[in-house]
Formats: structure tokens, C-alpha cells, sequence
């Protein structure tokens, strides 16, 4: 997975990176097929945003999220990207084992 951290309006410390390769750990544990992230960290006035494109084969996802805390803004980004992989890979598995179609419906007939 390459991994890519960018910062505008803040630097981009070892602590931050080191708190952002750890969260996104759990996102390959679900999903190891992802290739590339990038993430934008930026400071506003008032709050803290963390945004994420990640692309895997034949998809990108993208989420933001923003907070009062940079770790926390991290978090949600995380999570929100989490919920889109996993209902990626549900809809990949899915696909062909949903009963559908003709074939589907004989199946129910004949075992009712």
C-alpha cells in the first residue's frame, strides 16, 4: 500500500503520520486489495480537516470529516471509509451468490 500524507496550513509530524498508518490498518485488515492513499490534512480557523481518497482496483473512495481535533478528525475520516469498503467488498461477494432469475425461483419451488 502506498501511503501518501500531505498537510496544508500544518506540518505533518512523525506523531500524526505514526496515528494515521495505524488507523488505516484497519482498513487493509478488511480490504487488502487497496493500492494507494492519499491523505489531506488541513487546519481552518476553527476546526480540523482530514480528508482520504483511496484507490483500489477499479474503484476510488473518498470521505472527509471535520472536528475540533486533528486525531479525532482522523478517526471519523477512517471510519467513514471503513463503512464504504466493507460495503464494497459485501456488494463483490454478493453479487453472484444472491439466488435471482429463473434459476433462483425453481430453487424455492422445489424446496417448498
Amino acid at each position: 500500500m502506498q501511503l501518501e500524507i500531505t498537510g496544508h496550513h500544518i506540518d505533518v509530524t512523525d506523531a500524526l503520520r505514526d496515528h494515521i498508518k495505524s488507523k488505516l490498518e484497519k482498513i487493509k485488515r478488511h480490504f487488502d486489495q487497496v493500492m494507494r492513499v492519499h491523505v489531506i490534512l488541513d487546519s481552518e480557523r476553527a476546526f480540523k480537516i482530514a480528508e482520504a481518497t483511496v484507490h483500489v482496483a477499479g474503484h476510488d473512495f473518498f470521505a472527509k470529516d471535520e472536528k475540533d481535533d486533528m486525531y479525532a478528525a482522523i478517526d471519523g475520516m477512517v471510519d467513514k471509509l471503513d463503512r464504504q469498503i466493507v460495503k464494497h467488498k459485501e456488494k463483490i461477494r454478493g453479487h453472484n451468490k444472491k439466488s435471482g432469475g429463473v434459476k433462483g425461483m425453481e430453487a424455492e419451488e422445489a424446496s417448498a
